[in-house]
């Protein structure tokens, strides 16, 4: 059995082409989703709507804390840490991290950029090796292969890599760091543009990223058929 972990990012409660003024980003994850569902139904889906209920930003007390050896954290400690602890669990627990975000002022949404805060960890998604000046890093979630989906939506067009108005896209670039950071180099990337333009620009882009997302799904299903991912877990 596979695990999902699913995450919205947009301000946009509601779906785009169901719901007025609704998401593209969270249309495009749900489709994801609901077609994985329909071919593997047994699989476990944990979500969370962080558009709608953001995790906290990192503070003074997370950070002492995170940076605190386990054995000497003090009761407080272990509170400031709880929620990123339920965070990094669940990711590690993922077979394949779907990610509907939409591309706010060059970046990520500040509630994604919190959830990457406290899951990109010391002790917990990646370690320092003090003997190593010129590579100290050691991801630990290499242990064994994961995926992340991310599933964007940008107002302007041609961001992708190599295209015209990619240098104002850092969205991708910095979830593709962040991930790798922590050991997840197993990454694509689907996304709707042509937002801000509308009409047949929109549509054709919706119509594209549709069809890409049916199409990773089912190539993605082709390997967990095969291999049955995290069954253990």
């Amino acid at each position: 059995m596979s695990h999902i972990l699913h995450l919205d990012a947009s301000a946009r409660p509601g779906l785009a082409g169901t719901d007025h003024h609704g998401s593209h980003s969270r249309y495009l994850s749900h489709r994801f989703v609901s077609r994985w569902q329909s071919h593997r139904p047994k699989d476990a889906v944990v979500y969370r709507d962080l558009g709608q209920r953001p995790p906290s930003f990192i503070n003074h007390d997370w950070v002492a804390s995170a940076f605190t050896p386990d054995e000497r954290r003090e009761p407080w400690m272990k509170e400031a840490l709880a929620e990123s602890d339920e965070l990094v669990d669940e990711l590690i627990a993922a077979d394949i991290v779907v990610i509907g975000t939409p591309l706010y002022n060059f970046g990520m949404p500040a509630p994604l950029k919190a959830w990457v805060d406290q899951v990109v960890r010391i002790g917990r998604t990646v370690d320092i090796d003090d003997t190593d000046p010129f590579n100290p890093y050691v991801a630990r979630l290499a242990d064994r292969e994961r995926q992340v989906v991310v599933l964007a939506a940008r107002g302007g067009a041609n961001m992708a890599p190599g295209e015209a108005m990619a240098h104002m896209n850092y969205l991708e670039a910095h979830l593709a760091t962040a991930f790798e950071f922590i050991g997840i180099t197993r990454i694509h990337t689907v996304a709707i543009e042509g937002q801000e333009a509308g009409g047949d620009v929109l549509a054709k882009s919706i119509a594209d990223a549709t069809r890409k997302v049916e199409r990773l799904v089912d190539e993605l299903h082709v390997g967990a058929n095969a291999v049955p991912i995290n069954e253990s877990a």
